[in-house]
């Protein structure tokens, strides 16, 4: 068993972009920043910040197009996606994004609405660089059982 979730709280550095493949079917994508702050040794507050490429498909990106704006602060749950490419010079790239399940504004922007989480009806999974497929992101997925105690990996 293994499990891929991803909950991010964080600012949008972009407003989303969105594009249109066949059959109508949307893909949004935009930067969301985390930061983690620490103080070293001397006492001064040293602060990080992560960027994560947000994925978000079908009626989801068209909320997103709608509701989320750079600055805003966004809660997102997801999985993590790496893909690869080849790019012009011959050499393979790879890039990790976050394919967004649900998300939520957590801040209002212009009176728009604040969360999205799709339905069974809209929510549909597919591999970025193929078409869509029909299989359901909201399928029932196995129960969690915990392993037990004497096949520990400690």
């Amino acid at each position: 068993m293994s499990i891929n979730k991803v909950i991010l709280v964080g600012n949008v550095g972009k407003d989303p972009v969105i594009r249109y493949f066949d059959k109508g079917v949307a893909k949004a994508t935009f930067p969301l920043a985390t930061s983690e702050s620490y103080t070293n040794q001397q006492g001064e507050t040293i602060t990080t910040t992560e960027w994560h490429n947000i994925v978000v498909w079908r009626s989801m990106a068209e909320v997103a197009e709608k509701t989320v704006r750079k600055g805003s602060q966004l809660y997102v749950v997801g999985k993590i996606k790496t893909r690869s490419y080849v790019d012009k010079d011959g050499n393979n790239k790879y890039i990790t994004e976050i394919l967004a399940d649900t998300f939520l504004v957590l801040e209002k922007k212009q009176g728009a609405a604040t969360s999205y989480t799709p339905t069974e009806n809209t929510a549909k999974s597919f591999t970025p660089d193929k078409e869509p497929s029909d299989h359901d992101l909201n399928d029932p997925q196995p129960g969690y059982q915990p392993a037990p105690e004497d096949d520990l990996p400690f």
